[in-house]
């Protein structure tokens, strides 16, 4: 069953996906987001945190089930692993219950292909102290591997949204958010923005196609990144956390 949470079918069965390592498992048990059960390999957990981690879940009604260090790289499939995971229950906020109350400021992706894009976004989105996540049109998931672990524990910490752009761009409008676009076709250098309204959202485009001209016209601004290199743009992740920061330093 542990193994089968890799692939995408049997999460979206489940409703749950995996956590590795003792920093995310402990995350995950701060924020109080519903956990299943623990699997744990006594002879690999060198951490007392997390042998006190282990004992607070088991307290707490949640199964812990202890595994041979053979068994438990085998359900990891790691080469390394620090001898505990969690299978966690997905979770998420819908767009109507967001607010410039509980969402003030926060990044929108239109249809991100990489899960670990995701992850590194939400893990800037709390670093700045920004809102959450909404994602528009996505196939990419936030719960897939590679996005949980990008995301070092910040995933669970910050709203996640899915939704559809029709939707999202009625939401806008009837909350007053200010939506500003990324692209490296942008009218604006970012650096040239003297301050950011709020309540306001950063719309990106994905990593393939950008923004579109539909997407664009409901921003007040669409900025672009200066690159002088031979390159002709940057990673989304990396991308996002240049805004990301410049937006914390210029939100009026």
């Amino acid at each position: 069953m542990i193994r089968a949470l890799r692939r995408k079918k049997t999460r979206q069965e489940t409703g749950t996906f995996l956590v590795e390592g003792i920093h995310h498992v402990g995350q995950a048990a701060e924020a109080g987001v519903e956990i299943d059960s623990i699997l744990y390999a006594p002879e690999l957990l060198k951490s007392e945190f997390a042998t006190q981690l282990i004992q607070r879940l088991s307290n707490a009604n949640i199964p812990c089930y202890p595994a041979a260090s053979e068994v438990f790289k085998y359900a990891t499939e790691k080469e390394n692993p620090q001898g505990i995971l969690a299978v966690v229950r997905q979770f998420e906020t819908e767009l109507d219950e967001l607010s410039a109350q509980n969402f003030v400021w926060g990044v929108a992706i239109l249809s991100p292909q990489d899960p670990g894009n995701i992850g590194t976004i939400m893990r800037t989105i709390d670093a700045v102290g920004a809102s959450g996540l909404i994602l528009i049109d996505s196939s990419a998931e936030p719960f897939h591997p590679n996005a949980v672990r990008a995301s070092m524990g910040t995933l669970f910490w910050n709203s996640i949204t899915h939704t559809f752009f029709s939707d999202f761009s009625n939401w806008t409008k009837n909350k007053g958010y200010t939506v500003y676009g990324s692209s490296a076709h942008g009218d604006l250098d970012y650096r040239e923005v003297d301050s950011y309204k709020t309540p306001c959202v950063l719309l990106m485009g994905s990593e393939r196609e950008g923004l579109k001209p539909e997407h664009e016209r409901i921003c007040e601004k669409v900025l672009r990144l200066p690159v002088q290199g031979r390159t002709s743009s940057l990673n989304l992740g990396v991308a996002a956390g240049v805004l990301l920061y410049s937006m914390m330093t210029k939100r009026s």
